[in-house]
């Protein structure tokens, strides 16, 4: 009696199994739906966070005003100090000591590099600028 009711509970499921596998067909047309979305919003979100920054960059490229001095260190000696490092195998802490070798304070230097590095965050054409002054290209 047992193996009756085993071929009933079979018969049973590969009659539901065509439903089943709509439901699941379905299921997975959904996910793959709701993924979509996501991406989308995801990459509208990163968009949205980057319009200002791209807002605040000049149409013309380089102003007058991206280029001045932070705590009297220009784009060029910045760059000329950056470069500097590579002695040192790019060590960060010998930055102040590079700089003072042109004059420049640590706090003058402290001062320019949170200057130049958000300016260049905010500029995509002051990034451009120190990385051709850097490379000297």
């Amino acid at each position: 009696m047992g193996m009756f009711k085993q071929l009933k509970d079979m018969k049973g499921m590969v009659h539901d199994a065509p439903a089943m596998i709509q439901g699941a067909q379905e299921m997975g047309a959904q996910a793959q739906e709701m993924a979509a979305l996501q991406q989308q919003q995801a990459m509208a979100a990163q968009q949205a966070a980057f319009a200002p920054q791209r807002a605040a960059a000049p149409a013309g490229g380089l102003d007058a005003s991206a280029t001045e001095p932070i705590a009297g260190v220009s784009l060029e000696q910045y760059a000329d100090i950056s470069r500097g490092l590579q002695a040192y195998n790019y060590d960060q802490s010998k930055a102040v000591e590079i700089a003072a070798g042109q004059g420049v304070s640590a706090e003058n230097w402290q001062a320019a590099v949170d200057g130049w590095n958000a300016r260049m965050q905010a500029n995509p054409a002051v990034a451009k600028e120190f990385n051709r002054l850097y490379t000297g290209r």
